[in-house]
């Protein structure tokens, strides 16, 4: 057993969950933005000072997930070793640093009665994060929440159980430290997935927003099941466009970076669209140093054609988020192909093209509705850490509120304050 809480208290012990939520929450909205800074930056020093436990934790999590044949891909997001503490450290200090978004104007402008009417950014309340096998989720929407002035329920799988916690502690610590509710970052205190159906229907309007990470099945369950709003992308079917014109070898480490650096992570490439014009110089080459990387290629009739040892792809790989060390080919014709097929199987999540027409790129840009567009670069940047966010929350593919990778910012709503001297309406 990884908790000792019965399914018949679950309901009880989330609906505390969501009361001391909504209780620190009310608090960290108009707390010190210094105390943030300082929450945070002494839960990275507890952090590097326990790494050993952290460590140990994450052992635990490993050594049961292989037993329970947890995947290659989904062992990777769960594990963890220095260089990985060191970057969820390195995270938190990062966002420690960031300009406090709560109460910054985000527009301001005076009417001809005299009203100041400005528009300021305020925290949304309490966010709820439901994640799988990557503890370090754990630190990431406890600090985005934290800087942002929410506060946060997590509840991570069971895969990453011992991970979380340890993590969570650390969180906890630097919370007390500052003098800051330590309810401001809860995790839930079971793996029973009645705690999940209860989140879903907002712990008694206690949650305000709701955050997946992890697989479709779990993205799917919650994009059905909410009762509040989501922040989510189900999928991420992720496309790289290697145009005529791009070079060579740029192409072949974009490509294979995109694919293969980390094939376990929502911005990892899973299709790969090819020119027709650049069948002939373009086409081996890429798929060469995909297969020598270790990739298998999956092709239509004409990739089968013209390279050796691929797999014949169906219409269920084009819609196939793999996350694994398989990639789908296809030749199109031109950027405006490309556009096509994107249109026709995108999630809308991160696509790519490699080119130097200005024109086809500013096309690819213009027309490609996605979350995240990239020229002549990795799709594995689609991630707030990259993008200078210190870190994000997830990835967001609707269009409502956010979109991409949400971090601080993303984290807040807004009010209008308007400022008069005795204006009355006629």
């Amino acid at each position: 057993m990884l908790d000792n809480i019965s399914t018949d208290n679950v309901v009880d012990v989330m609906a505390a969950i969501g009361k001391h939520a909504r209780i620190a929450a009310d608090k960290l909205a108009s707390a010190d933005p210094a105390s943030k800074t300082a929450a945070l930056q002494e839960a990275a020093n507890v952090m590097d000072n326990n790494r050993a436990d952290i460590l140990a934790a994450n052992t635990k999590d490993m050594l049961r997930s292989e037993k329970n044949g947890l995947s290659k891909p989904m062992l990777d997001r769960l594990k963890l070793d220095d260089s990985r503490i060191d970057a969820i450290a390195e995270s938190l200090r990062s966002i420690a640093v960031m300009d406090d978004p709560v109460g910054s104007i985000i527009a301001e402008w005076d009417r001809p009665n005299g009203l100041h009417i400005e528009r300021v950014r305020t925290p949304i309340g309490v966010i709820g994060v439901i994640f799988e096998s990557r503890p370090n989720v754990t630190a990431d929407a406890g600090a985005l929440c934290l800087k942002s002035g929410n506060a946060v329920i997590l509840r991570g799988g069971s895969d990453s159980y011992y991970s979380s916690r340890a993590i969570h502690d650390c969180l906890v610590a630097g919370l007390q430290s500052a003098g800051l509710d330590e309810n401001s970052i809860q995790i839930v205190p079971t793996t029973d997935r009645a705690a999940v159906g209860e989140m879903l229907l907002g712990l008694s309007g206690n949650i305000d927003v709701i955050v997946p990470r992890g697989g479709s099945g779990l993205v799917g369950r919650v994009q059905r099941e909410a009762r509040v709003p989501v922040f989510a992308h189900l999928e991420g079917l992720c496309h790289v466009y290697v145009d005529a014109t791009s070079d060579i070898k740029m192409a072949c480490d974009v490509v294979v970076n995109s694919k293969m650096r980390r094939t376990g992570i929502c911005g990892s490439a899973e299709t790969l669209l090819v020119d027709r014009e650049a069948a002939n110089t373009h086409l081996l080459p890429i798929i060469q140093a995909l297969q020598h990387a270790g990739c298998e290629v999956r092709g239509d009739a004409e990739i089968e054609i013209l390279a050796q040892n691929i797999t014949t792809a169906t219409d269920k790989d084009w819609a196939t988020e793999y996350l694994d060390t398989i990639i789908s080919v296809k030749l199109v014709d031109g950027v405006n192909g490309a556009i096509d097929h994107i249109r026709q199987w995108s999630s809308h999540h991160t696509e790519a093209i490699i080119s130097e027409d200005t024109g086809a790129v500013e096309k690819f840009m213009n027309q490609v509705d996605s979350a995240i567009l990239l020229h002549n670069a990795s799709t594995q940047y689609a991630d707030g850490g990259e993008f200078g966010m210190g870190a994000e929350i997830g990835i967001a593919t609707g269009k409502m509120h956010a979109r991409g990778p949400v971090g601080v910012e993303q984290l807040c709503s807004f009010k209008y304050c308007v400022r008069g001297n005795g204006q009355v309406r006629p």
